[in-house]
């Protein structure tokens, strides 16, 4: 029972003795005139066992009189034992609260040791139901204590219920995260349509997962993969604009993260191809920053080295117009040499074998470039052995078409 329910019921039952007490006082007042008028008659009070009224020297009563008089002697007899069981619950009362939360303590840890006393919503709506039958009925205060405190027992397992269904939504949304990156990293392996499906998938979960850096790098590459099957040049520059912006939204989120930094990255690369030649070779550093960066946080990634030996190879071939424009915007021209690109392509296939189709087609153009025909037309050969599969495998398979002439195949 709460403390305040406690008071209530002390109040009421000294409420009761007040009035139980005016009437033994009127009753006083009434026996001290009887006695003036009969003194053959008074009350003894000194045993509790007899019945309290002893008749000496002096006029008989009538019958009807006497039983009374018996009767207002034992009520005077309760209302005394009343008076020292309401001091000594008054004295208690300050000492009850912990009482009867250490009684719920211990009905509580009962529960939790066996999962047959676990709440169910039935058993705390048979629980309600019976609290409220005491209420309507009139049940006893003790009865009506013993039923408080059992609710609220089953209100603390209601609170561990809630607990454990806030921890569960808690664990929904990750669940709920996994299965969609699962679904979109099948998608990105698959055709065109289901390209166009992950970004669009995407986009209807952005309003959820945005915050998220390993679902934003996702559709930062689902923006490359629409942006590379794109057939209109303006849909492309608006795929890759759109891209670059939500890469560098994931770098923001998360800079540990690998393939954020990749990703964007290649957006940054992509962006190069529609911009001017001072914001394409502005392109060209960030490019570069964000590759370092992505290898440093994940350097087993072939895909990481193999687009550093592209940035590597591209500046190597770079006019000397174009360093000096370069060196003129920001004071450094990017140097790289064909070994250092021939350095990243041999790397990424130490680390997986038979990468790529285009890996190959780049070895060879290192070697060949370096005057070794002979690796040159092996890594050829390599790359012939390979399956056109992608839109990145028919653009090597182009470049062999001019390569393998030139080499004498």
């Amino acid at each position: 029972m709460a403390q305040a329910d406690s008071k209530v019921l002390v109040l009421g039952a000294l409420a009761g003795v007040a009035g139980i007490s005016l009437a033994v006082v009127c009753y006083q007042g009434f026996r001290s005139r009887r006695r003036a008028s009969c003194p053959g008659v008074y009350l003894n009070r000194s045993n509790g066992q007899g019945t309290g009224l002893m008749l000496v020297d002096g006029p008989d009563l009538p019958r009807g009189q006497v039983e009374v008089l018996e009767r207002l002697e034992a009520l005077i007899q309760c209302v005394s034992e009343l008076k020292d069981e309401m001091k000594s619950l008054k004295n208690a009362l300050p000492t009850l609260p912990d009482h009867v939360r250490e009684e719920l303590r211990g009905q509580e840890e009962g529960r939790r040791v066996s999962p047959l006393h676990r709440t169910t919503p039935t058993r705390r709506k048979r629980a309600a139901g019976s609290l409220a039958g005491p209420r309507a009925g009139g049940r006893s205060s003790e009865e009506a204590e013993s039923e408080g405190g059992y609710i609220t027992a089953l209100t603390d397992s209601e609170e561990e219920e809630q607990s454990d269904l806030e921890q569960r939504d808690e664990e929904q949304p990750a669940d709920k995260l996994s299965d969609i990156l699962e679904r979109i990293d099948r998608l990105h392996q698959g055709s065109e349509s289901d390209k166009r499906e992950s970004l669009n998938v995407l986009l209807e979960q952005r309003e959820e997962f945005g915050q998220n850096s390993t679902f934003l790098w996702r559709l930062t590459r689902a923006y490359c993969d629409v942006h590379d099957i794109s057939s209109t040049l303006e849909e492309k520059k608006t795929h890759a604009a759109t891209g670059k912006k939500v890469g560098e939204e994931a770098v923001s989120l998360n800079p540990t993260c690998a393939e954020s930094h990749q990703w964007y990255a290649i957006m940054c690369g992509i962006m190069a191809e529609y911009e001017t030649v001072q914001n394409k070779i502005k392109n060209g550093y960030i490019f570069k920053d964000h590759l370092d960066k992505a290898i440093e946080l994940k350097p087993q990634d072939p895909m990481s080295y193999y687009l550093l030996g592209r940035w590597c190879y591209a500046v190597a071939q770079l006019s000397w117009i174009e360093r000096k424009v370069a060196a003129t915007l920001f004071g450094e021209p990017p140097s790289a040499t064909v070994e250092d690109a021939l350095k990243n392509f041999l790397k990424v296939e130490e680390i997986q074998p038979g990468y790529s189709k285009l890996n190959y087609v780049f070895l060879a153009k290192c070697y060949k470039d370096l005057g070794q025909s002979q690796k040159a037309r092996r890594m050829c050969e390599s790359a012939c052995s390979m399956n056109v599969v992608s839109k990145e495998d028919e653009e090597a398979r182009k470049e062999l078409d001019i390569l393998c002439p030139a080499l004498g195949m």
